[in-house]
């Protein structure tokens, strides 16, 4: 097999996933793992077999729950560091929490493919996570080298025609460990896979918009929040 030389080769237009450890202390996340399986316990629209999500529970804002105030403020700082990552400047930004929501999974249950978009960035942390409850999964909606439709999400991979690589990937696994946030734009696909441990994962996810703090000469992002008129 003969090499690929490289230099030959650019790869642009790349997704930027932001993942760092967050840091909260083991005391803090046995509080918000007791206060999450409480709501659990209150809700009254569980579907059987599949993850509780508290957004679809009227719980919907964490960041309005006091015992979350810590872990929302570490959140705060490393969504704006991945705004300056995307090359954004946050002193020119408004960020706000729309809503805020945890998810608790059990065994074999995964979340299926969706995305978020009604707002511009989202987030996960994993507050109580183990190796085996299930990977985050990224899904390439457009897949700019598909130069033959269907042929990186078909069935030539099985066929011996597709040799998987990075330029063909039709999507991309990651393995978020315990105090893990992942950060990425709101609009990307994304799901899990299935939960294979016997314990339970918990994750917290965010939506955030982003609003321009002086829209004077924009045409993009919302323009500031106290100028709108309610009718």
């Amino acid at each position: 097999m003969s090499k690929i030389d490289h230099t030959k080769i650019s790869h642009i237009f790349p997704l930027t996933v932001f993942k760092t450890k967050l840091g909260l202390k083991d005391e803090e996340r046995e509080i918000l793992i007791k206060e999450i399986y409480i709501q659990e316990k209150q809700s009254k629209n569980k579907i059987k077999d599949k993850s509780w999500t508290g957004d679809q529970q009227g719980f919907e804002f964490l960041f309005l729950n006091k015992k979350f105030d810590q872990l929302f403020s570490l959140i705060s700082a490393q969504i704006k560091e991945y705004a300056i990552t995307l090359g954004l400047n946050p002193k020119k930004i408004d960020f706000y929490y729309q809503r805020a929501w945890a998810t608790l999974t059990t065994k074999d249950q995964n979340i299926a493919i969706h995305s978020h978009t009604q707002s511009h960035i989202t987030f996960a942390y994993y507050l109580k996570k183990n190796k085996d409850d299930g990977k985050l999964i990224f899904h390439n909606e457009h897949n700019p080298n598909e130069i033959a439709r269907g042929a990186f999400s078909g069935n030539l991979t099985s066929a011996e025609l597709v040799n998987p690589n990075y330029s063909n990937a039709s999507k991309v696994s990651f393995s978020p460990e315990l105090d893990d946030i992942i950060i990425f734009p709101s609009k990307t696909l994304h799901s899990t896979l299935s939960n294979k441990s016997a314990e339970d994962r918990i994750s917290i996810s965010g939506d955030i918009s982003i609003v321009a703090k002086n829209s004077e000469n924009l045409e993009i992002l919302l323009t500031p929040i106290n100028k709108w008129k309610k009718f």
